[in-house]
C-alpha cells in the first residue's frame, strides 16, 4: 500500500467516526447541606430527588427520607461528625437497597450489606430494594406446614406453622433472645434458613449470638443483619426492612426462610427519634400515627407462598411490667398470627421457658401442628389450664378432695415435662415420646423428686426409638392411629419411667 492509499484510508476513517459520534451529556444533580441536626440533615438544591433515594452528603451515605417543598430531610446513614453546613450533596438515583443471595449465609452485615465480621465483602447474586409491596393474597398459600422450634411448651401448645407471624414478647430478661435463638439452632439439620436480625443492642450482645451460633453450628445456615446501639438511627430503622428482604429473596425461589427480628421496641424507638427530629406530629406515647402502618408493611412479608416457599417471622417485643396494652404491643398483636408471652413472675419461680400458657395463643399453628404431637397433646393444654386456676387457689386451701388432688398431680406432670434449658432445643422424638408419657399419666406415679430424672430418661429414649414414633407420626397423618401402635408406645413409656417409681432406698 502506497503513501497516498494509506492517507485517504486513515482520513476516511476519521471522516466516518466524526460522522458518527454522538454526544451525550451527563446530568448530576449537586445540592449542599444547610443544617445538621442529631441524625438529621437538611438538603438544598437536589429538587428531583425521589422519597426513599440514597444520597451521598460529603462522605456520608444518607437516605431521603422527608421531602418538602425547598429542602430534603435526610437520615443519616453513617456517623456524620464531619458534615457542616454547606458541605455538598448529591444524587445516586438508587433506593435503598439490600444484598441477597447465598453468599449471605455465615455472614455478618450491616443493613447495606457492608460486612461486619473479619470476612471480605460479600459477593451477592444481587440486590432488592427494601421496601416492597407484600405478597398479593392470589400468591399465597395456607400455612400448614409445622415449623419445628424445639421448644416444647411452643410446638406442643402453641404450635407454628411456616409463614405465620408469631410475636415473642415479655420483660426485659425473660428469655425472648434465647428462645427464638432455640428455633434457629433447631433448623441445623432442616431445609429451613434462618436470618437473626438485632436491633439497638451491644455490640457484646451481638458478637456473643454470634459466637454462640457458630459454636452450635447454625452459623453456616444463618445470615446476621446487626445495626447496634452505637449505630445511627437510620441504620436501626432499616434493619428488619434489611432482613425481610433478604428472607423474601430465598422464599421467592422455593425455599423456607425463619426470620427473627430482635427486637421491634428498639426499632420503633429509633423510627421515633427519627421522626420528632423530622418534627412530624407525634401520637400515642409519642410515637408518629405511621408507626402501626410501618411494622404491618413489614410484617405482611411474611407468609408462605404458592410457589413452594415460606418466610416465618419472630418479631420479638420487649414489654415494661407485663403491660401488653401499651401503644407498640397492642399495634403487634393485632398485627401477628399470636403471640407467646414470657411471664416474670414464672421466670422468678424457676420455671423455663417461662411462657403464660393462659396469655399466649397462635392463631394459625394449630392446623399446621405435627399430627403425632397433636394426637398425643390433644388434652394436655386444657389439663395445664386447669392446673394453673386450681393451684392458685390451693395455696388457701386446707383440704383437697382426690379430683382436685389428681389435677395438681398432673399439672405439676406437664409443667415438668415442658421444661428445659436455654438453647437446649429438643428434637421431635424426644417431645413426642415425653408428651406422650404425660398424656398416659405414666409420670403422675413419679415422686416430684424423681420427675426430673424420669422426663430426661424420656427425652434420651425418644430419639433412640425414632422408628417407632416415625411410623406413629405417618399413621397420625393418615387419620387414624392402630391401638397396636398405641399400646407399643405405651409400653416403651412404662419400661422407661418404671425405674424412677420404685423405692430405691
Amino acid at each position: 500500500m502506497s503513501l497516498r492509499e494509506g492517507l485517504a484510508r486513515d482520513l476516511t476513517d476519521a471522516a466516518r467516526r466524526v460522522r458518527d459520534f454522538h454526544f451525550e451529556p451527563v446530568l448530576e444533580e449537586r445540592g449542599e447541606v444547610v443544617e445538621v441536626v442529631g441524625s438529621i440533615a437538611r438538603v438544598a438544591g437536589l429538587h428531583n430527588a425521589a422519597a426513599d433515594e440514597l444520597l451521598v452528603l460529603g462522605n456520608v451515605p444518607s437516605l431521603a427520607f422527608d421531602l418538602q417543598e425547598r429542602t430534603i430531610g435526610a437520615v443519616l446513614l453513617g456517623h456524620g461528625a464531619e458534615l457542616v453546613a454547606g458541605t455538598p450533596a448529591r444524587r445516586t438515583s438508587r433506593v435503598a437497597e439490600a444484598p441477597v443471595g447465598d453468599a449471605l449465609l455465615g455472614r455478618v452485615v450491616d443493613p447495606l450489606g457492608r460486612p461486619l465480621d473479619d470476612g471480605p465483602p460479600p459477593r451477592p447474586s444481587g440486590h432488592r430494594p427494601l421496601d416492597r409491596a407484600p405478597p398479593a393474597l392470589t400468591e399465597r398459600a395456607p400455612v400448614r406446614v409445622p415449623l419445628h422450634t424445639g421448644v416444647a411448651v411452643i410446638d406442643a401448645l402453641l404450635p407454628i406453622g411456616r409463614g405465620q407471624r408469631e410475636l415473642l414478647l415479655g420483660d426485659r430478661q425473660t428469655g425472648k433472645t434465647s428462645l427464638a435463638l432455640t428455633a434457629v439452632l433447631s433448623q441445623r439439620d432442616s431445609d429451613v434458613l434462618c436470618v437473626v436480625c438485632t436491633v439497638g443492642q451491644r455490640a457484646a450482645a451481638v458478637a456473643g449470638i454470634v459466637a454462640e451460633l457458630s459454636r452450635r453450628g447454625a452459623l453456616a445456615h444463618t445470615a446476621v443483619v446487626a445495626a447496634t446501639a452505637d449505630d445511627p438511627p437510620g441504620l436501626q430503622y432499616l434493619a428488619p426492612f434489611a432482613a425481610m428482604t433478604m428472607a423474601e429473596h430465598w422464599a421467592g425461589r422455593g425455599r423456607h426462610v425463619l426470620l427473627v427480628l430482635d427486637d421491634l421496641t428498639r426499632h420503633a424507638r429509633a423510627y421515633r427519634e427519627l421522626a420528632l427530629l423530622l418534627r412530624r406530629a407525634p401520637g400515642r406515647e409519642a410515637y408518629p400515627g405511621d408507626i402501626f402502618f410501618l411494622h404491618a408493611r413489614l410484617l405482611e412479608r411474611a407468609c408462605s407462598l404458592k410457589s413452594g416457599g415460606s418466610v416465618t417471622a419472630l418479631p420479638v417485643l420487649e414489654v415494661e411490667g407485663q403491660d401488653l396494652s401499651a401503644y407498640i404491643p397492642t399495634n403487634l398483636i393485632s398485627i401477628s398470627d399470636g403471640q407467646v408471652v414470657l411471664s416474670e413472675r414464672l421466670a422468678r419461680k424457676g420455671i423455663l421457658p417461662p411462657v403464660d400458657v393462659g396469655l399466649s395463643v397462635s392463631r394459625v399453628g394449630g392446623r399446621a401442628q405435627a399430627s403425632a404431637l397433636r394426637a398425643v397433646a390433644g388434652d394436655i393444654r386444657l389439663d395445664f389450664a386447669q392446673f394453673e386456676e386450681l393451684e392458685a387457689f390451693a395455696r388457701f386451701a386446707t383440704r383437697l378432695d382426690d379430683a382436685s388432688r389428681q389435677v395438681l398431680r398432673r399439672g405439676r406432670s406437664v409443667r415438668a415435662a415442658l421444661q428445659q434449658g436455654a438453647l437446649e432445643p429438643l428434637p421431635p422424638e424426644a417431645q413426642l415420646l415425653t408428651l406422650a408419657a404425660v398424656a398416659d399419666g405414666a409420670l403422675d406415679g413419679v415422686p416430684e423428686d424423681r420427675s426430673a430424672a424420669a422426663i430426661a430418661a424420656l427425652r434420651m429414649a425418644g430419639p433412640e426409638h425414632g422408628r417407632l414414633l416415625h411410623e406413629l407420626d405417618q399413621q397420625a397423618q393418615a387419620g387414624e392411629i392402630p391401638a397396636t401402635l398405641l399400646t407399643e408406645v405405651h409400653a416403651l413409656v412404662e419400661r422407661v419411667v418404671a425405674p424412677w417409681r420404685e423405692d430405691r432406698g
